[in-house]
């Protein structure tokens, strides 16, 4: 019979073969990349346990690559076994641990009840496929990181995969290794899980008191100040930070603003997804409350980078598995967008900054959704279009729905960009001018013409390199009519050039404007820059 489960088995062994393939070729490309790309995160891990190892302060640590080591020091206790095993076979060791914990993942996910028992084998391993083909399992892969690992221990606990008598100590530990699972005791709470509230506070304090008998200094120094100290994070106004936080800085809110409104949004959308979650509890769906719980870390945490979003995934697995056309359909729509760059896929329509905007965003702004919709707040949409359609009016409704959706979709097309906002803006420095892809330019300076320059693009940004006459003291560009003038270091090359370099989201509306030491314009580019 067709869907019996002697036609399933095949299915699902062929799924899990698809897995093996996508881990085997992921993990491949990761070894290809260069030396300084390969697994960078990871490599931060292996120097700051060497460190605590010598004797060393955590936190004085910096990688070879630049990047120092930001987690509580009950992570590099943890970490430190790993500083026994060469760092090349540590690399192999952890990509086979990342996709391990992609399988893990999806067979938590689908002992949680969101799918029917017989058709379990085959969600699983569709579910394990998704989850690793994701932008953040393969960012997870590709930097060697953590985050993967921390979405499996509180996904277990939260959804009630533990021994009722230790729930809530898993969640204490991710904390403890990374802060932002500390929401799931708010949700314990919330939900009476009183007991898991405990165990999780217990065990949290209990990690941190082990790292501070052992590491007293670096305890010390992480939770008086280092802890909030985010810039050691890195740029949180980069386009890989899709948390609310991230998504108003591109937007250009003002700096003395910010606090307060990303306060605000970030109560709104937290307030609603743990009231959703506490429902949801009650009604015995733990697991949909889990997921929901931590796509609310996602929007409300200051910085969400790639990596760290697994959430959002698991949570367009949970819409994809769901009753009603609108959720599988929304799900859909989210898991690709979880996949794939949408500013890529449709960088050929997103030539107005609002669109472009939304497009660099669509994985904050998926998060949010998913936190205010609830995992299941378009039941009550199926329900009045199917009122509806049996009343005759179903084509009306959805008439009406189409239209709506368009009108929304037309008006961010149309919305001009924030003046003080760029999602990709960077100046480059000093430390950059060796690297090609940012200094391309080779034309000469034409006499008596202050700047000469080169405009590069990318699926993504746009780049502008050139060279300035020496009576140019410094550039500004701003990005929009009104925005904030953005300063242009002018650097002196190996050979004598002077030289410039920065990246753009888009330069449709761009200004750069070349100034004096006495701060007379001497140069103004606008429609040279987007011919």
């Amino acid at each position: 019979m067709p869907g019996s489960p002697a036609r399933r088995r095949p299915a699902a062994l062929a799924l899990w073969g698809a897995f093996g393939a996508i881990a085997v070729v992921s993990t491949v490309l990761v070894l290809r990349r260069p030396a300084a790309e390969r697994l960078s995160d990871l490599h931060i891990y292996y120097g700051a346990a060497q460190a605590v190892r010598s004797g060393d302060p955590l936190y004085d640590y910096v990688a070879g690559n630049g990047g120092p080591f930001t987690y509580p020091p009950f992570a590099a206790l943890l970490l430190q076994p790993m500083t026994f095993v060469p760092e090349a076979a540590l690399r192999i060791l952890w990509l086979l641990a990342t996709c391990a914990a992609a399988a893990a993942i999806a067979v938590a996910l689908g002992r949680t009840g969101i799918v029917a028992p017989d058709r379990r084998p085959v969600a699983v391993a569709a579910i394990a496929c998704g989850v690793l083909l994701s932008a953040p399992a393969q960012s997870n892969l590709r930097f060697g990181q953590v985050s993967i690992l921390i979405v499996l221990l509180a996904l277990a606990d939260g959804a009630g995969l533990t021994p009722a008598r230790l729930r809530g100590v898993l969640v204490g530990v991710a904390a403890a290794i990374k802060l932002t699972p500390l929401l799931f005791i708010v949700y314990f709470l919330l939900a009476r899980r009183y007991r898991d509230a405990a165990r999780a506070v217990g065990a949290f304090v209990a990690c941190a008191a082990v790292a501070f008998a052992v590491l007293p200094a670096d305890s010390w120094r992480y939770w008086t100040g280092t802890m909030l100290q985010t810039s050691r994070i890195g740029d949180l106004a980069s386009l890989g930070n899709q948390s609310v936080h991230g998504m108003l800085l591109r937007a250009g809110v003002p700096v003395d603003a910010l606090p307060l409104v990303w306060a605000a949004l970030v109560a709104v959308v937290c307030g609603a997804a743990l009231a959703r979650a506490r429902h949801l509890t009650r009604h015995g769906h733990p697991a949909r409350a889990t997921v929901l719980v931590g796509c609310a870390t996602i929007a409300a945490s200051p910085v969400s980078w790639t990596h760290h979003q697994l959430w959002t995934v698991l949570a367009a697995m949970v819409l994809i598995a769901a009753e009603g056309h609108l959720r599988k359909v929304a799900g859909a729509v989210l898991l690709l967008v979880m996949t794939a760059s949408a500013g890529v896929l449709l960088r050929a329509v997103s030539t107005y900054p609002g669109w472009q905007f939304a497009l660099e965003n669509a994985r904050a702004v998926g998060a949010v959704a998913v936190c205010l919709a609830g995992l299941g707040g378009v039941v009550g949409v199926t329900a009045v279009a199917v009122a509806s359609a049996r009343r005759g009016g179903g084509a009306r409704t959805w008439l009406r729905a189409g239209t709506a959706t368009a009108t929304v979709l037309a008006c961010v097309a149309l919305l001009p960009l924030p003046a003080a906002a760029d999602p990709t803006f960077k100046a480059y420095t000093a430390a950059d001018l060796t690297n090609p892809r940012y200094f391309y330019f080779a034309g000469a300076l034409p006499p008596g013409v202050p700047v000469a320059f080169g405009v590069r693009r990318e699926k993504t940004k746009v780049r502008v390199n050139g060279v300035v006459d020496p009576a140019v003291t410094w550039l500004e560009f701003r990005s929009a009519p009104g925005g904030a003038a953005r300063d242009i270091p002018v650097l002196v090359a190996a050979d004598g050039t002077r030289t410039f370099s920065f990246r753009s989201a888009n330069l449709a509306h761009g200004r750069l404007v070349a100034l004096a030491g006495d701060g007379r314009v001497l140069a103004t580019f606008s429609d040279e820059l987007d011919p």
